[in-house]
């Protein structure tokens, strides 16, 4: 890659839109493509887009289609790329900085690319080329036994990995997926439902059910999957409220076992021997404590005992009404 020092402005030239660079990566969400139309319409487009040789964008598509929705100017810098591989690299490199792409969404990426880089694998083989070694199959790697694959007359899994910064097991699983997972899986991958490593393991689980019944065996499976994420997360929930209140209590039960006479005060100041800084720490948070206290105490007397069933029905009784709890 080489920046070639010349630019252009969107009124001298039009660039070329090419649909596999422009769907290299995933699309922005609504709220970010929203943020950057807003801060092109108030700042400008002040970064150049990229565009090769041939004048195809490599850099920059969101912000091109909407400078050209608003008709703002735009500039274009043009970079030297030694092949499209290159220049998909160089924009996927570039772009990873600025977005938190999921393993999953870099995994498909490096998909996009692996016809390229398999032709260039078989083209450096072919002339005897040492520079692009295809990778062999490690022991151990990921594979799903009995399952029908692709035939490869190479293995670029290392450098597809490599390609867009995963490691060699993870890309072999989310290849193993592409080809042998059901479209629900993928789906769910897609959505970020699943990690990786469980559309994989619920894939091996799948490998033996008949293929016409694979898609509905893998729809009640993420069903299940799904309950199980949810009782996880509400057992977790009772775990948290369980810690807060027991850390109440235990506050609650030191806090009544204090007095606020003058003469324990005193035994604790100076059977600790405090200095005068300690003195006015402690003055500090001693207050501190107490507005804590005190907004425990607004918050039961104005918001939970007013909705404690228990105290209506106790309001109701002393003016001789009964409570409705079944309203119309």
């Amino acid at each position: 890659m080489k920046n070639t020092g010349i630019t252009y402005t969107s009124a001298e030239r039009s660039p070329v839109i090419l649909p596999e660079m422009a769907e290299l990566l995933p699309p922005l969400s609504a709220e970010q493509l929203d943020a950057l139309e807003a801060d092109l319409i108030k700042n400008g487009c002040y970064a150049p887009i990229i565009v090769n040789e041939d004048m195809v964008i490599i850099d920059g598509h969101n912000r091109q289609a909407l400078c050209e929705k608003h008709g703002l100017p735009y500039a274009m810098a043009v970079f030297s790329f030694e092949d499209l591989l290159e220049a998909k690299q160089w924009a996927l490199d570039t772009q990873k900085g600025r977005r938190n792409l999921e393993k999953w969404e870099l995994g498909k990426i490096a998909l996009k690319l692996k016809p390229e880089i398999e032709a260039k694998a078989k083209a450096n083989m072919a002339a005897g080329g040492q520079n692009f070694r295809p990778s062999e199959a490690e022991e151990g790697s990921a594979t799903l036994p009995n399952l029908p694959s692709v035939e490869k007359a190479v293995d670029t899994r290392k450098e597809l990995a490599e390609a867009v910064g995963l490691g060699e097991r993870t890309m072999g699983k989310v290849i193993q997926i592409d080809e042998n997972a059901p479209d629900a899986i993928k789906e769910a991958l897609d959505k970020k439902e699943l990690s990786i490593n469980k559309g994989y393991d619920l894939t091996r689980q799948l490998q033996d059910v008949p293929e016409d019944q694979r898609e509905q065996a893998a729809v009640e499976l993420l069903e299940y999957e799904k309950a199980k994420k949810d009782l996880k997360q509400q057992n977790a929930e009772i775990d948290r409220r369980g810690k807060v209140a027991n850390t109440f209590c235990k506050a609650y039960e030191k806090a009544a076992l204090l007095t606020a006479a003058e003469e324990d005060v005193r035994c604790w100041t100076e059977g600790t021997r405090m200095t005068p800084e300690e003195l006015q720490d402690t003055v500090k948070e001693s207050r501190e404590i107490a507005q804590v206290f005190a907004a425990i105490a607004d918050i039961i007397e104005q918001k939970i005992l007013p909705a404690d069933w228990r105290c209506v029905d106790a309001g109701n009784e002393e003016n001789g009404t009964q409570p409705d709890r079944n309203p119309a």
